[in-house]
């Protein structure tokens, strides 16, 4: 059963994956339409293999990953669209592996972004900024608010690590 579930999830992100990756790198936008069909998919998917209990763990799920992404949000690390997408990824991939999938997320935002910041040529400038934000968590100091840059060059399109991050986790945990 577990086997199937896979399989189904895999046969819709896998295509989500590409959709949602042409956006966001070409448009930086991520529509709205296929974060409704992922939604509703991961609801009717975990709803037929495990009933009202994976109804449930399915929108549980879409709780948890949309405070997950809503808290960076706030502090500016991620646009509207990314935290409605890890929402539905949840609902799709179900409560118990939202946290595990959200690590893969961050390693694979991580590592698109330390390529993103190489071909830019903004590593020393990069790093002056973390270092601030590290500072600024540090008590008596106050965060850094960075403005978004417009050279779309300086930014991460975030839609392909959450799908291509949700895929690999769904390998990892899932099979």
């Amino acid at each position: 059963m577990a086997g199937s579930l896979s399989i189904i999830s895999a046969a819709f992100l896998i295509p989500l994956a590409v959709i949602i990756s042409y956006y966001d790198v070409c448009y930086r936008r991520i529509p709205n339409a296929f974060v409704l069909a992922t939604l509703i998919a991961g609801i009717l998917i975990n709803a037929f293999f495990g009933g009202i209990h994976g109804a449930v763990t399915s929108i549980g799920g879409c709780l948890i990953g949309f405070t997950l992404m809503f808290v960076l949000h706030v502090f500016g690390a991620m646009g509207a669209g990314d935290v409605k997408l890890f929402a539905a990824i949840g609902a799709l991939t179900g409560a118990n592996l939202v946290l595990p999938t959200f690590l893969i997320v961050t390693l694979t935002g991580g590592v698109l972004g330390v390529a993103s910041m190489l071909r830019a040529g903004q590593l020393k400038f990069t790093m002056m900024r973390v270092f601030q934000i590290l500072i600024g968590l540090l008590p008596g100091y106050k965060l850094p608010r960075f403005p978004v840059p417009v050279d779309r060059r300086y930014t991460i399109p975030y839609g392909v690590a959450i799908t291509f991050g949700s895929l690999i986790s769904l390998v990892l945990f899932r099979s």
